[in-house]
């Protein structure tokens, strides 16, 4: 293929902005300072004013196909993907028919072969068809490449059925990604988090119990077992203290955290489109997930990109699925708020959240880096411009949404997937 050069834009390296050059085809080929002759037949975009970042990754995302087409396909979650900067996503496994059986993965994986536009790992079921009660083979789906297992949506009720689960995973030496959630704390038609606002509001709430208590009894299981953890879309301030003791006690785990649980708590829910599992919870749940990424409990930031059908999300509160989409707003809510905005983050702390760390995690050690001979998975993005998120020009299926309208900086202008301009967006 043709090398592409990419000039006159900073470029996060080693840590780093510096005014580089960058060349790549398929790999990152040179970068030399900026200005500098390159003897190359390349295709030249210029840089100005914007920077050049590793592409994200995203271990938590929902593709709904097969099985949930009217919801979101392959070709446009990956899409969504590549417009909010995101070069590799992990996709979990509560499609139809489930990821449970190498048969069925082979199909699922040349699925994902014709349509994707941005690197995608499928997950396997940690238990055939999510239903908690026979465990995958593992090893079967292994040989296919696939090192990640998840019940996503549910919680792994039995504790027999995990604690055999979690031995066969060390024993095949893959990583679990857990949905905590037991259902004994959840009353139906529960929507929100458990707090006076949801009775003022007629709701009924979810406490924190119904994800910590299990996700102890996991914790526990891990210290017997060794197995490698990682514990999804953390809300809870217990939860947090739980994953920093299960640290400190030597086990191999980590913990996400998402973007809406970052930003906003019980009482900004105003209807369906803040109604998502686990629920917004406390201001002080939310300070302790902000603290506990920075302290290192929590290892990184996660998505949860689930989308629905409008007709869905106009159900009632009680009736209406749980989710929101977030691929094409995460980073630049978070670039706003935190790094703009309140200065507490630096760019390079956010890109390791949402790039570097999740990579090395699930073990995609040159994913995250603008380093000569990385994968040439990388985004422009012009961080000072300000701009309003519309939900209707997603490219989602999904406009389920709470940031509908809200203004923000760090808009991605070119997304590069192995070198290939895969998604071009207006300020381009």
């Amino acid at each position: 293929m043709k090398k592409t050069l990419i000039q006159n834009a900073q470029a996060l390296v080693s840590g780093q902005l510096r005014d580089v050059d960058v060349l790549f085809d398929t790999r990152i080929r040179k970068i030399v300072p900026r200005g500098t002759h390159i003897d190359e037949d390349a295709i030249i975009v210029d840089g100005t004013g914007k920077v050049l970042l590793p592409g994200l990754v995203d271990v938590h995302v929902h593709l709904r196909e097969p099985g949930h087409t009217e919801k979101e396909t392959i070709a446009t979650g990956t899409k969504a993907a590549a417009a909010g900067g995101f070069t590799t996503i992990f996709a979990m496994p509560n499609v139809l028919p489930f990821p449970s059986t190498k048969e069925v993965m082979k199909d699922y994986l040349a699925l994902i072969d014709k349509e994707a536009v941005v690197h995608v790992h499928p997950y396997g079921t940690i238990t055939i068809n999510e239903a908690g009660k026979d465990i995958v083979d593992y090893a079967s789906l292994k040989e296919l490449g696939i090192e990640w297992f998840s019940d996503d949506g549910v919680g792994v009720a039995c504790d027999d059925v995990m604690k055999k689960a979690m031995t066969s995973a060390k024993e095949n030496d893959v990583l679990f990604a857990c949905h905590t959630e037991d259902m004994r704390y959840r009353k139906p038609g529960a929507s929100v988090h458990e707090s006076e606002y949801a009775k003022q509001n007629g709701w009924l709430g979810i406490p924190s119990d119904c994800e910590f208590a299990q996700l102890a009894r996991d914790l526990d299981l891990v210290r017997a077992i060794g197995n490698r953890y990682h514990a999804c879309h953390i809300s809870a301030k217990e939860s947090v203290e739980l994953l920093a003791q299960a640290k400190r006690n030597g086990c191999d785990v980590s913990g996400e955290v998402t973007v809406h649980h970052l930003l906003l708590e019980d009482k900004d829910v105003q209807g369906t489109n803040w109604k998502m599992n686990p629920p917004l919870r406390a201001h002080e749940d939310r300070m302790a997930l902000i603290e506990g990424l920075e302290q290192g409990k929590l290892d990184f930031i996660a998505n949860d990109h689930a989308p629905h059908s409008a007709a869905d999300k106009e159900k009632p509160m009680d009736k209406a699925p749980f989710g929101i989409v977030s691929l094409e707003t995460s980073f630049a809510l978070l670039y706003t708020e935190f790094v703009h905005k309140q200065k507490r983050w630096t760019l390079p702390q956010l890109v390791d959240w949402m790039s570097t760390t999740p990579a090395r995690r699930f073990g995609l050690e040159d994913i995250g880096h603008i380093r000569i001979g990385a994968p040439a998975d990388l985004i422009l993005v012009d961080l000072e411009n300000e701009y309003t998120i519309e939900a209707d020009c997603f490219e989602s299926m999904g406009k389920n949404t709470p940031f509908d309208h809200v203004k923000v900086h760090a808009q991605v202008c070119e997304t590069f997937v192995d070198g290939k301009s895969v998604w071009k967006g207006k300020t381009a």
